[in-house]
């Protein structure tokens, strides 16, 4: 029989992706501190990790091939998604323990609208970011999407 030990020791936030890897997701998501980082990346999917800081956001995008999963951790947003970029039509405020589902195409952001950081982790299917991704802030994040 296997036993899990708690352990107060910080997890390392590296991409495992490829082979199997156990990790507990709320303690890895609160402890992370970068705009985005991959956590793991597989073949057929993709989990990040994100801190979005009081005031900040996303950024408006859409994934044309790949739908989103979202699971807010900790802090306070407004999520907002529409068929086009003019018209995002759907609007709901979210918090610790809601999870978000993002269809491929579908324009979505996320704004920070508490007096916390948002943490959250993000499942995309099929993996949207290179193998160990991490981009310590959104403008890192804007200017590695650029090039």
């Amino acid at each position: 029989m296997i036993f899990k030990l708690f352990s107060y020791a910080p997890i390392e936030l590296k991409d495992r992706g490829g082979i199997p890897y156990v990790v507990d997701i709320q303690k890895a998501t609160l402890q992370n501190t970068n705009f985005r980082t991959a956590l793991w990346t597989g073949k057929y999917f993709q989990l990040t990790l994100m801190s979005i800081p009081v005031g900040g956001e996303i950024g408006l995008e859409a994934h044309k091939g790949t739908d989103q999963f979202l699971r807010i951790e900790s802090g306070y947003g407004l999520v907002m998604m529409g068929e086009s970029k003019d018209d995002l039509d759907y609007q709901v405020k979210v918090s610790s323990g809601d999870a978000v589902f993002i269809p491929a195409g579908t324009y979505h952001n996320l704004k920070n609208i508490g007096k916390t950081p948002i943490k959250l982790y993000s499942i995309y299917a099929p993996p949207e970011h290179p193998k160990g991704t991490v981009h310590k802030t959104k403008q890192e994040a804007d200017e590695a999407e650029n090039h």
